[in-house]
């Protein structure tokens, strides 16, 4: 049997790592946990047994590979869905059998000194797991299985099935965890079962089991040399090879009620009624809407995880509410059902709005598509956009990198006039002039914080303010090219057909994508990213960027792709799922510089100058055919030749150190020559 995790390193902080050792008359492996290794090896414990959807581990200098889905099982069936062999839990199961495919195992136990619990760095270490921990382990285990069941009659744990969906699929075919406290390991469960008894209020419960569950991460790098940190990060049900158990200590500052920010809202309140936003017929002067994001968030979902803790028992005035997650009334999807669906909500609320009421919509999205829907939306609700503002809500870390939203904008919108009457060429400078107005603001805003430390924003945050800035614009007009808007906003579309609407918020794209210029080539010479790039040297020069920060997820060669809308295929030399890398001028082929995405560009020329000093041209004479190559072009774009190289040398400094000499040597050479 073997332990299966994607890193061995326990704390990067304390130089913690988990060595596997075998156990060859039991067919096993011991872990040990060893303190203060080096930083080979803790290199080496970072790349664990868990390695691209493969179980990989070496015994007597051999190395195995087996891929995961091979361990599950995976088939398809007669009707050609994917299934596997791992055996589905049942009502009363809180761990492993004997016989299934994945077991679950502690192997370290974190430990605390008491008397520096509340100091801001406490007295930490990390040891091998031993008899007496695996003697309270069993206690624990013996505790729940004695009670579950009447824990779950009493509402203190779960018995609600998981309901198969989007996300929710994600634990049972992973895991074949089909209810909801399957979830949460038995320690986990006594925790959160003594809490519910004893602290009724739900934002308790809610904050309790969102940090303590087989969906915490255990993050390396944490205070103290590590600490379990929330399930959602993100939007889904993220299942670990391993994972974080918070001790009681550390769970009660979870489940402190009065630890929490809340704001009360001035004023009587009237009513608070869940319902559809169709079915509304009360007046009121502002409504406040966070929108469903066209499948983004699967809301509808991911809150069962919540639901099924609290839809039991809960107290006054709780009691009240509906305890469920209403899926069929979710507005979910895209295309035709989606835009109607969202038409019918706020065309809703602005008949009960008065003329100058105000609605307050926070959008996230990154998808041109979604943002036109928006459009439509709001053309067809008789709605106009006001204003918009680009809050940043979301700090940077390593799972939101420069090719996810940092922020939410905030849309105001009022009922919409008589409106005018538009056409392209009328409307284009307008949406150009909006946006450089609106990503000249946040850009002035990112270096003020810059020069504090602090990113406020990345590049999809400004694609997405022109966006906003280009529905400021277009929603002010009720006909658009001679056709009435609303007409052509609820009109039925087949899938992957584009409209004007469209296009026009992807002009405003376009615009917003001219100001991502990479910092270190604004430096160099901030023109030559807006004269005479194409949209492949803008996605190359831009990934460069990206890359030299030690970024390297797929996700962000393909957002950035479809930002410049370039196929990155040509230029790519891996699409590994976490390690995603440019060509270097080593590994084009001399056609593909001549002929292919970047044949006769600027990058182009220095690229394949690059590679020929790579094979010990002479600087001299590829300077020289570059200029009879670009002929008397030469000398007009030789100091975007000069930046380009520059900053090639400067990006691939750590990755590439020869081609970076060998830029630094093109770029020096080409100085030369101009002047």
């Amino acid at each position: 049997m073997v332990p299966m995790a994607p890193s061995w390193v326990i704390s990067t902080q304390r130089q913690v790592v988990a060595r596997l050792r075998p156990d060859y008359p039991n067919k096993r492996f011991e872990i040990e946990i060893v303190s203060g290794v080096s930083k080979e090896e803790l290199k080496e414990a970072a790349k664990g047994t868990v390695q691209n959807e493969q179980l990989v581990y070496e015994l007597e200098g051999e190395e195995y590979r087996t891929p995961i889905r091979t361990l599950r099982g995976d088939y398809r069936d007669e009707e050609g869905n994917t299934r596997n062999q791992l055996r589905q839990w049942e009502l009363h199961d809180f761990k492993p059998r004997p016989d299934d495919i994945f077991q679950e195992r502690l192997y370290c136990i974190q430990w605390i000194k008491a008397e520096s619990l509340k100091d801001a760095r406490p007295a930490t270490y990390f040891a091998s797991v031993t008899e007496e921990d695996l003697y309270r382990e069993r206690e624990v285990e013996r505790i729940v299985e004695e009670n579950l069941p009447d824990w779950q009659e009493q509402g203190l744990v779960p018995d609600m099935p998981i309901e198969s969906g989007s996300k929710t699929d994600e634990p049972i075919r992973t895991r074949g965890w089909r209810y909801w406290h399957h979830l949460f390991n038995p320690r986990q469960l006594l925790q959160h079962a003594i809490t519910k008894k004893y602290e009724a209020h739900p934002i308790s419960i809610a904050q309790s089991v969102n940090w303590n569950c087989k969906l915490s991460r255990w993050n390396r790098a944490g205070g103290g040399g590590g600490i379990v940190q929330d399930a959602f990060y993100n939007m889904a049900l993220n299942t670990f090879y391993d994972y974080g158990c918070r001790s009681w200590e550390y769970q009660q500052e979870k489940i402190k009620f009065d630890g929490l920010k809340w704001f009360p809202v001035p004023g009587k309140v009237n009513e608070v009624s869940p319902r559809e936003a169709s079915s509304i017929r009360e007046a009121n002067e502002i409504f406040v809407t966070d929108p469903p994001y066209a499948d983004a968030i699967n809301y509808h979902e991911i809150t069962e995880f919540f639901i099924a803790w609290l839809r039991k028992n809960p107290p006054a005035p709780f009691d009240q509410w509906t305890w469920d997650s209403r899926r069929s009334m979710a507005i979910k999807g895209t295309g035709d059902d989606f835009r109607r669906s969202m038409v019918e909500a706020y065309s809703a609320m602005a008949e009960q709005m008065p003329d100058n009421g105000l609605q307050c919509v926070m959008f996230t999205h990154k998808d041109t598509g979604v943002w036109g829907d928006m459009v439509s939306i709001f053309w067809a609700a008789g709605l106009q956009v006001v204003g918009a503002w680009y809050i940043a809500t979301e700090a940077s870390t390593a799972f939101r990198d420069g090719a996810h939203v940092q922020g939410t904008v905030l849309l105001m919108l009022r009922k919409r006039g008589e409106g005018g009457s538009g056409f392209r060429s009328q409307l284009l400078p307008q949406i150009r002039h909006e946006v450089a107005n609106q990503v000249d603001q946040m850009m002035h805003l990112d270096e003020r914080a810059r020069a504090h430390g602090n990113v406020l924003f990345n590049d999809a945050d400004l694609q997405m303010a022109g966006y906003a800035a280009a529905l400021k614009v277009l929603t002010a007009y009720t006909r658009f090219d001679g056709k009435d808007v609303t007409a052509l906003a609820v009109q039925p579309r087949e899938k992957g057909e584009s409209n004007p609407i469209d296009e026009i918020v992807d002009y405003a794209r376009q615009v917003a994508n001219n100001y991502l210029i990479p910092e270190r080539l604004k430096e160099l010479n901030p023109d030559t990213w807006q004269e005479g790039l194409t949209p492949a040297e803008r996605f190359y020069l831009r990934l460069l960027s990206i890359e030299h920060t030690g970024q390297f997820k797929l996700e962000n060669h393909q957002n950035f792709g479809r930002a410049f809308q370039v196929d990155p295929e040509p230029l790519m030399a891996s699409r590994a799922a976490d390690n995603a890398q440019l060509k270097g001028a080593a590994d084009f082929r001399p056609r593909d510089l001549e002929s292919g995405v970047l044949g006769g560009t600027n990058l182009g020329y220095v690229l394949i100058a690059i590679q020929e000093l790579l094979n010990d041209g002479d600087p001299a004479t590829l300077v020289g055919q570059i200029r009879a190559g670009l002929d008397t072009h030469f000398y007009q774009v030789s100091d975007h030749l000069i930046a380009i190289a520059q900053y090639i040398a400067d990006m691939v400094a750590n990755q590439r150190p020869e081609e970076a000499d060998a830029a630094e040597i093109l770029a020096n050479r080409l100085r030369n020559e101009r002047l």
